[in-house]
């Protein structure tokens, strides 16, 4: 996996990493992948689940792809203060465990015909809950696995392949449905889980935890500590605000686009697959220049660019018709670009925040931007399904698809805009408070 660092020699030529020669490291890599990918498909595979074998409406399927987020929202700043104090491998293996459970449980309802609605919302629920958990943990574990100068590198290994996973699992969860069911679908994803349990279970090193002070202080000075830190750095503010108006966006958008395909163009499960699979070559060729172009041309230049180009690129669907090898080709060449576009900026953006942030602080900064950075995507959820059943797919999929563009302008219009080759220094240690 290429990094995004822009390390050179004396000479100018490029470091050799040794990164890739730790085993600890690749467990990390591996374990991590695999579990990003369970998480992803998991995200397609209910909802498609829903539209397909249990005929649910625009408004179902909101519900259903909100109750899933709603953890997001609801445990994110809680997660990061407790993360920052736990073993991390600990939480992920955990995670692991019960995400599998969880889709195990439920292909086995649904092949026995007990799997409903309110069943598939529990068990969204679920793994919604352990996806944040995993998902901060994973983020924090690096800063205690690998020395400070590979950091960047490590996290592009790992933000590469997160996003690699958040762009292409949705494919796979589609191909895996249209090709298999949904309950054999859902083992699928469960085993995903088993192996990254049993890759990060491997690693061998012991955390290096931040100290704690003689009387650690409580999770509501710990959240707010982590709170203070996002919002007091412009870079970091601006990727929450910029992120929660993407993230929002992108919600509502995929509760219409998981309906307009089959229902308005009239495409196949298969096809459906297909189409989404697309974002994966996107992806790859994305991790490629995330490595070159913010090194050549600035982390700021590609970060807006990259974005005007993989969220504006979702205007062209609502003016595509019918299933025609014309139509399905315009949406292999959406997704492919879609999926370039955000593996460029969330490979960015990863390596922005972790070099502005102390080693101390990378568990709440970390579930601080995901808090507001995910925390709206049920109620995007809810809204693509209410403007689906009041305007119409197509229309509200022209919505929702130019909302994503409030997510570049902002970007512009900060000092993220301004970043240069070089990444910006840790903005300070991180210090805890003691309780009075």
């Amino acid at each position: 996996m290429p990094s995004a660092s822009c390390a050179v020699s004396a000479s100018g030529r490029p470091v050799p990493s040794r990164l890739w020669r730790d085993g600890d490291f690749r467990r990390l890599w591996v374990g991590q992948t695999a579990s990003q990918l369970g998480e992803h498909t998991t995200l397609v595979v209910l909802p498609l689940f829903a539209v397909l074998t249990l005929d649910a409406g625009a408004g179902q399927l909101g519900v259903l792809r909100a109750v899933g987020q709603a953890p997001i929202l609801l445990l994110s700043l809680f997660v990061g203060a407790w993360v920052d104090r736990w073993r991390a491998r600990t939480v992920m293996v955990l995670t692991d465990v019960g995400r599998a459970l969880a889709l195990g449980a439920a292909a086995v309802a649904g092949l026995l015909g007990w799997l409903g609605l309110p069943a598939l919302f529990v068990v969204a629920f679920a793994v919604g809950a352990l996806s944040v958990f995993f998902d901060v943990a994973y983020q924090a574990s690096l800063v205690r696995l690998v020395k400070r100068d590979q950091l960047v590198e490590g996290n592009s290994a790992l933000e590469g392949s997160r996003s690699a996973a958040q762009i292409g699992g949705p494919a796979l969860g589609g191909a895996l449905v249209s090709l298999l069911s949904a309950p054999v679908a859902a083992a699928s994803s469960a085993l995903f889980f088993a192996l990254s349990f049993l890759s990060i279970r491997r690693i061998r090193r012991s955390e290096a935890l931040p100290k704690d002070p003689e009387r650690p202080p409580r999770v509501w000075r710990r959240i707010h500590e982590g709170l203070r830190f996002v919002v007091g750095d412009a870079s970091l503010r601006t990727v929450c605000l910029a992120s929660a108006a993407f993230q929002f966006s992108l919600a509502a958008v995929m509760t219409v686009y998981l309906l307009f395909l089959p229902r308005e163009l009239h495409l196949s499960g298969t096809a459906v697959g297909l189409a989404l699979a697309a974002t994966g070559p996107g992806a790859l060729l994305g991790s490629v220049l995330a490595a070159r172009l913010p090194c050549r041309f600035g982390h700021g230049a590609v970060l807006v660019s990259a974005a005007v180009l993989g969220d504006g690129v979702f205007l062209c669907v609502p003016a595509l018709h019918g299933s025609s090898a014309v139509t399905l080709t315009a949406l292999l060449a959406v997704n492919f670009v879609f999926g370039m576009g955000g593996q460029l900026v969330n490979v960015t953006v990863m390596a922005v925040r972790q070099a502005v942030t102390p080693d101390g602080m990378q568990g709440r900064a970390a579930a601080t931007i995901t808090f507001v950075g995910m925390g709206l995507t049920p109620l995007g959820s809810l809204l693509g399904g209410l403007l689906a059943e009041e305007w119409g797919l197509r229309t509200s999929l022209l919505v929702t698809a130019a909302g994503m563009l409030l997510s570049p302008l902002l970007m512009a219009l900060s000092p993220l805009a301004r970043l240069g080759r070089a990444l910006p220094s840790p903005a300070g240690p991180a210090t805890e408070s003691r309780t009075p």
